[in-house]
């Protein structure tokens, strides 16, 4: 085998590899070798078949098994002795399309080589932590809105208001016939909850205990029953009730609805948690001006095939998020910006130096914390759990997409060990506008 280099420019390498056919004929004859004590041929015992009979019979099917692995080892074999890592599947390309049996291939490689990442002090990273505590006003506020969610309702006079509950019998009917599903009585029905079809709620504003009145609305165009989607609805309403919310009251009986002793350890609970929420937040702050110090200290060559692939994905991400109502991906290809291409190089460089840095300290995302993350994502999907696992399980890029926050989030806590970290105590609404300003960056 014979590697020629044909282009050393910044990152991208291309070379000419010629592979004898003297190469390829070893290779096919020991795949025969190989097979020979199990091939069976009429006139010949098991594994007796001669050795010119096996290559006129399948030589040519291992042909090609052979060009395969002998030119994917040559580049492997190449990536060995160079020390190279593409950046991307390098581009293989057959340049004798005319070739036969007995001729060389010659064959050419081209790619972008990842590129050598400098070291970093990583004591010369200086952030700080931002703490909040969780002070009495917090906690109260949390608690009343505890409070609110474990709500009463108490029969009212006059007319129902925003918030208020309804005691309702309905019956509903399209084209003058009643449906399935479509009849409840003494249905509570909370006014503004948008528990039921849009327009439905909105109608009962105003109405007082004993009312009878008719509800027009139409069904949503992507409602779930076809048999309804899109179509004109009557329902025949009786208001049996009205009632209006009432908050439950904050003591010891509310704090065992929430699984607490008594009040004392529900406000226990209420701070750990909200201080577990701004330590959360504070962690984002301090890991974007970690990331921030990172993109100083550090510069180096880019693959620009990277560049180009994730400037298209912010480009593409981006227009969708302005551009909601279109929902599928057979539209004009969005063209990325400078600015696009610049956030698209800053996230590729600090994805290599993250990598880079990770290996070395030899950072792993174990199996119990990749289950667990698989867990959380399944759970924003009801009663598929079990299908969204097992999908998981048998998709490498959605594992992937899964495994790279995780390892990326223990790696800048291996930085965090070696960086200057400083604490610094601050106000919730401090904290806020913290993270509030990264989202305008």
């Amino acid at each position: 085998m014979q590697v020629t280099e044909t282009l050393n420019e910044g990152l991208k390498r291309g070379y000419d590899i010629v592979i004898t056919a003297a190469e390829l004929d070893e290779k096919v004859n020991a795949k025969l070798v190989e097979a020979q004590p199990e091939i069976e041929m009429k006139g010949f015992r098991k594994g007796k078949v001669p050795m010119p009979l096996l290559k006129k019979q399948f030589g040519q099917r291992l042909m090609g098994e052979a060009m395969q692995e002998t030119i994917d080892g040559a580049m492997n074999k190449h990536f060995e002795d160079s020390g190279d890592r593409p950046a991307l599947q390098p581009e293989i390309k057959m340049t004798n399309e005319d070739w036969k049996e007995g001729d060389d291939i010659n064959v050419a490689m081209s790619y972008e080589a990842l590129p050598e990442i400098p070291e970093v002090d990583m004591s010369a990273i200086a952030v700080e932590k931002l703490v909040v505590k969780a002070d009495d006003a917090s906690v109260d506020e949390a608690l009343a809105s505890l409070a609110e969610t474990a709500q009463d309702f108490d029969a009212k006079d006059g007319e129902a208001e925003d918030k208020d509950q309804v005691v309702i019998d309905f019956l509903g009917k399209v084209d003058g016939e009643a449906f399935d599903g479509g009849a409840a009585e003494d249905y509570p029905l909370v006014l503004g909850s948008g528990s039921f079809i849009p327009g439905f709620e909105e109608q009962l504003i105003g109405a007082k205990a004993g009312d009878e009145k008719n509800v027009e609305v139409k069904f949503p165009e992507e409602y779930g029953a076809e048999n309804l989607a899109g179509k004109d609805a009557v329902f025949e309403v009786k208001v049996k009730e009205v009632k209006g919310p009432k908050a439950a009251e904050i003591n010891d009986e509310l704090a065992t609805k929430f699984g607490a002793e008594d009040l004392d350890g529900l406000k226990g609970q209420i701070r750990e948690r909200l201080e577990a929420e701004y330590a959360g937040a504070s962690r984002q702050v301090m890991k974007r001006a970690m990331l921030d110090k990172l993109d100083e200290l550090v510069s180096f060559d880019l693959p620009p095939s990277l560049v180009t692939a994730e400037a298209d994905q912010i480009a593409h991400q981006l227009w969708h998020e302005e551009n909601p109502e279109v929902e599928g991906h057979d539209h004009d290809k969005i063209e990325p910006t400078e600015e696009h291409t610049k956030l698209a190089e800053r996230r590729v460089r600090l994805g290599l130096l993250l990598a880079e840095l990770g290996q070395k300290a030899e950072v792993e995302v174990t199996e119990a914390e990749m289950t667990q993350a698989i867990m959380n994502q399944a759970r924003q999907y009801p009663g598929q759990e079990r299908a969204f696992f097992d999908f998981v399980r048998e998709n490498a890029q959605m594992q992937q997409q899964l495994r790279a926050p995780i390892f990326e989030d223990k790696v800048i806590d291996h930085i965090a060990e070696s960086a200057e970290v400083t604490e610094k105590e601050v106000s919730k609404d401090d904290l806020q506008k913290a993270v509030e300003a990264l989202d305008d960056e």
